[in-house]
């Protein structure tokens, strides 16, 4: 959420605030949300060229005027020391102003962290472009085991790549254009979809289309159910087999009886691996 506002002497809080909302106004960005949130429809400005910079921010054209907004070195100024997350906004070349946000911790997050464990996942990790002791408030308040602030792009994919096999599969789950290459290469990617990017959803092996946390856990739960039923179902078929094969081994079974028999086997199989389907 807007927590400050700190423009420079030539801007007001107001005009620095509808810039920097404009701008947003098509990039499907958390912080371009909360912006939006603190504008009016009627207040934005017209937009175009609008480009987004992984990792770094981005460039438009509003009403005639150059915005870029994003990491201070993309600006090209200073970074303040502060607890908040920070974007920097320049306009027409020149640094406008700099804008904070406090983070307020999503209802569910807590709810899905304890769920997870219950699920037996005890190494959750943050990865995030926030700052250290942001990452850190909140990771301590849901309960996660490790945090990677400060992260670029590129850093993601190498902290995904160092996990050691014995710690695998893992499981990304993201919503940015930052986090598509990483949900990408993880071995199985999730996308909150809902407000996500339309990359972040193409780079995933699963969209929650809704926005809404908990739904990675019912994720977590559907996939064991399904390999669950399907070892199950591998098992059955197996078993019957070995078992029809023995009888038939002493001439009790006609062939035909026999091909019959075993389309029956196919067929109980396929019937006991639809068990994935019901809902529990």
């Amino acid at each position: 959420e807007v927590a400050e506002i700190h423009p420079e002497p030539a801007i007001t809080e107001d005009d620095l605030l509808i810039y920097a909302a404009s701008a947003e106004q098509e990039s499907g960005h958390i912080l371009a949300r909360s912006l939006l949130k603190n504008v009016s429809h009627d207040q934005l400005l017209a937009v175009s060229d609008l480009k987004e910079i992984t990792g770094q921010g981005i460039q438009a054209l509003v009403a005639d005027h150059q915005v870029k907004i994003g990491r201070a070195s993309f600006v090209g100024t200073n970074e303040i020391q502060t607890t908040k997350t920070a974007i920097y906004v320049a306009i027409d070349g020149q640094f406008a102003g700099t804008i904070l946000f406090s983070d307020t911790l999503r209802p569910e997050a807590k709810e899905t962290i304890q769920e997870l464990k219950k699920l037996g996942i005890s190494d959750l990790m943050m990865i995030t472009g926030d700052g250290q002791a942001i990452a850190e408030s909140i990771a301590a308040e849901v309960g996660l085991t490790s945090i990677h602030a400060r992260c670029l792009p590129q850093d993601k994919l190498k902290i995904l790549e160092q996990i050691p096999k014995k710690d695998r599969p893992v499981t990304m789950v993201g919503d940015g254009v930052n986090d598509a290459p990483a949900l990408a290469i993880a071995d199985v990617g999730i996308a909150m979809g809902a407000h996500g990017s339309t990359a972040a959803s193409e780079s995933a092996d699963a969209v929650i289309l809704k926005d809404d946390l908990t739904k990675v856990t019912t994720a977590v739960m559907i996939s064991k159910r399904t390999m669950q039923v399907a070892k199950q179902s591998v098992l059955i078929g197996i078993f019957i087999c070995v078992f029809l094969m023995l009888v038939a081994s002493m001439g009790v079974i006609p062939a035909l009886f026999g091909a019959v028999l075993q389309e029956v086997v196919d067929t109980v199989s396929i019937l006991s691996a639809l068990r994935a389907r019901s809902d529990r």
